[in-house]
């Protein structure tokens, strides 16, 4: 059994997403400048230098290993669950699917995770606004990027990258044809967002709203499962 890395250096020095060296190299210059004109400056400047590091890391996650599991595509908060058609652009007819949306903030992690094992149909872009991620507008109205997914079990499940009032990019890593494990990498975006997950109709989920989620990790359905949906809040 492969033994877990718990030195400091895990907590001080975590490993950090590609996209994220360039904005701390863009920060460490502008503090550098910052001090030389003010020393106070400085100082601020190098918790913001800190903050991006850690706004960027990517730690290691442990997927069940359980079959036809839907795990949490982002880390974040259960901000909505409601019952819905697919987005428009993935053309999926008029069938219901619930949509579980996960809310993360600027201090959660952003990389984000498949949230089941099987192969991306569809994948498609659209441009759109930067209105608060936790208006149910933003699903319609803000820039989104959609994934379609043919799961290992056979049925179809789509998620949804949406930016959000600060977040002003989305990277997706995802191709039509690519197949994926439940809790691999596939995409992040910066800076506050949200992850919408779509689970097929008869696939009821097992989270409730205010839950706090770990990508890749935290479960939010199975879909070979007849369990009833979860009821309540978390407190």
């Amino acid at each position: 059994m492969k033994s877990i890395d718990i030195s400091w250096r895990t907590y001080l020095l975590p490993n950090i997403h590609n996209e994220g060296w360039r904005f701390v190299g863009i920060f460490a210059a502008v503090t550098a400048l910052l001090a030389i004109l003010w020393e106070p400056l400085g100082w601020i400047g190098l918790v913001l230098t800190i903050w991006c590091y850690y706004f960027f890391r990517d730690p290691e996650r442990v997927t069940p290993q359980i079959d036809n599991v839907v795990v949490s595509p982002a880390d974040g908060i259960v901000q909505m669950i409601a019952k819905v058609k697919a987005p428009e652009e993935l053309k999926m007819g008029n069938q219901e699917f619930t949509r579980v949306s996960v809310f993360m903030s600027v201090f959660n992690v952003h990389v984000n995770r498949a949230p089941a094992e099987g192969k991306i149909t569809q994948s498609v872009y659209v441009p759109g606004k930067f209105l608060n991620a936790t208006l149910d507008k933003a699903s319609k109205d803000n820039e989104r990027q959609l994934l379609a997914m043919k799961t290992k079990s056979g049925k179809d499940i789509c998620f949804v990258q949406i930016a959000g009032l600060v977040a002003r990019r989305i990277v997706c890593d995802a191709a039509v044809g690519q197949e994926y494990k439940a809790g691999e990498r596939f995409g992040m975006i910066r800076f506050g967002s949200r992850l919408d997950v779509y689970l097929p109709e008869g696939v009821e989920p097992q989270v409730v709203l205010g839950q706090t989620m770990v990508a890749g990790e935290s479960i939010i359905a199975n879909l070979e499962s007849n369990a009833p949906a979860m009821t309540g809040a978390a407190s």
